[in-house]
């Protein structure tokens, strides 16, 4: 590998930002996100100016710890959670839509429903027969509250 590529400091903190995106995809916590926001961020001002090492490690933490600080319940409020639980866009996946009973389901007795290939827990206020089209009205955790398909 050419090793003018190594001094070459935007493309490194580049790499690193997107290694970091990339992490994120796969742990849990949407921390690392903003990690990866600082190094793109010193990339840029690398591409811009021409930084030391030291202010580039200092911009790069900086950059990281003050968008984690200033957007990270922001943007998991937005797109993640709601004071409810799951967001509207979320809920809004299974509202309304059809799914059909595995098991018989009545107002004294909860059932399970298949929606898009997974097993639910469901509840109705209707009697509800195993095979029959049911459509999803809300949803709280992992059951589904559900009514038949008319």
């Amino acid at each position: 590998m050419d090793a003018s590529i190594f001094s070459k400091p935007e493309l490194i903190w580049f790499l690193i930002g997107l290694l970091l995106f990339l992490l994120e995809l796969v742990l849990p916590g949407f921390v690392i996100f903003f990690f990866g926001v600082g190094a793109w961020i010193t990339a840029l001002v690398c591409l811009i100016g021409n930084p030391g090492i030291n202010l580039q490690i200092i911009i790069f933490a900086v950059t990281s710890v003050v968008s984690l600080a200033l957007l990270r319940r922001m943007i998991q409020k937005r797109f993640f959670f709601s004071k409810e639980g799951l967001s509207e866009a979320v809920e809004d996946e299974f509202t309304g839509r059809e799914a059909t009973a595995l098991t018989d389901i009545n107002p004294q007795k909860e059932g399970k429903v298949d929606f898009k290939g997974t097993t639910w827990k469901a509840e109705s206020e209707a009697d509800i027969r195993a095979g029959q089209k049911v459509i999803i009205k809300g949803k709280d955790n992992f059951k589904l509250f559900v009514e038949p398909k008319k």
